[in-house]
């Protein structure tokens, strides 16, 4: 069986610790602060996670870059030229051209070493549900798994990642498009938090409007009682944008309710964080076919 190597982008929102225990490659994405721009690399951060929620708050503003084609030749060519085959799981192309560029290019490269094999999946998960999908990878090739197994596995599982997330600021949805500015302003008036998901097509979609914080992260446990399959045997990752407290609150609650005794909580991201501001909870899982409940 030929070697290969799993990549992933930096919206997977992987610590450092966590791309060293699963030898797996990231590939950095650019993002801005005020004037200041930065490369998003988990294992050498260029900002603290606290720094960068606290300059957003702030207002300052932050911006972010899809990865380029040359980076991706250059991140796969490196493998392929060493006759490693290469496996790369991509940031939803529901939120993103990034994956795109990537199938660009490995066109191009599969095309300059036939005797290689390079696969993209488009993972249609953002943040640590997309790194949820790269740890599932990681143990599969640990156990012996070919890349093409890896790759089916990933393509047949990939609508079953559960996302839920509830944002504290709606005006950083608001800056994105997802909700109006007159909902932004009277949803922080009344204090209504939205619960959401990502849709089969990898987009956002607003599940629901709850009133308080708390009550907001009680309803995304709510949703996973309808939706997870086998929870107590699951690893259940829980991301959080400078809010340990929310992330610590919902990691009790899953262990009480479901049994779950496996978590990994990790930091959102600058690249997802710009689009979510501080205060922010995600968490993740497999189950149900993910629009359960969701269509009318």
């Amino acid at each position: 069986m030929s070697d290969y190597r799993i990549i992933t982008d930096s919206t997977s929102d992987l610590t450092g610790e966590l791309v060293r225990e699963l030898d797996v490659d990231v590939i950095p994405m650019d993002f801005t602060v005020g004037d200041d721009a930065y490369r998003d690399c988990p294992t050498e951060p260029e900002i603290s996670s606290h720094d960068f929620y606290t300059r957003i708050t702030a207002g300052e503003p932050s911006k972010t870059n899809q990865i380029s084609l040359s980076t991706f030749t250059e991140t796969f060519e490196q493998y392929l030229k060493a006759g490693v085959d290469v496996l790369y799981l991509g940031f939803s192309s529901g939120l993103s051209g990034t994956y795109n560029n990537s199938t660009l290019v490995a066109r191009e490269l599969a095309e300059k070493y036939p005797e290689r094999k390079i696969y993209t999946v488009d993972t249609l998960a953002a943040s640590l549900g997309e790194g949820l999908l790269v740890w599932y990878a990681a143990q599969k090739k640990r156990a012996g798994a070919a890349i093409e197994e890896v790759r089916d596995w990933e393509e047949q599982n990939k609508l079953h990642m559960h996302h839920w997330f509830t944002v504290y600021d709606l005006d950083h949805l608001r800056r994105g498009g997802r909700i109006s500015g007159a909902a932004a302003v009277m949803g922080t008036v009344l204090g209504v938090k939205p619960v959401m998901h990502v849709d089969d097509t990898g987009h956002l979609a607003l599940v629901e409007k709850v009133r308080g914080r708390r009550q907001s992260l009680d309803r995304l446990i709510d949703h996973m009682e309808l939706t997870a399959i086998d929870p107590e045997d699951q690893t259940v990752f829980i991301g959080h944008s400078d809010y340990p407290e929310g992330a610590e609150y919902v990691k009790q609650q899953i262990g009480r309710r479901f049994g779950v005794k496996q978590f990994r909580i990790g930091t959102i991201g600058p690249v997802i964080g710009a689009h979510m501001g501080a205060g922010s909870l995600d968490f993740f899982y497999l189950g149900t076919d993910r629009d359960f409940g969701l269509k009318p």
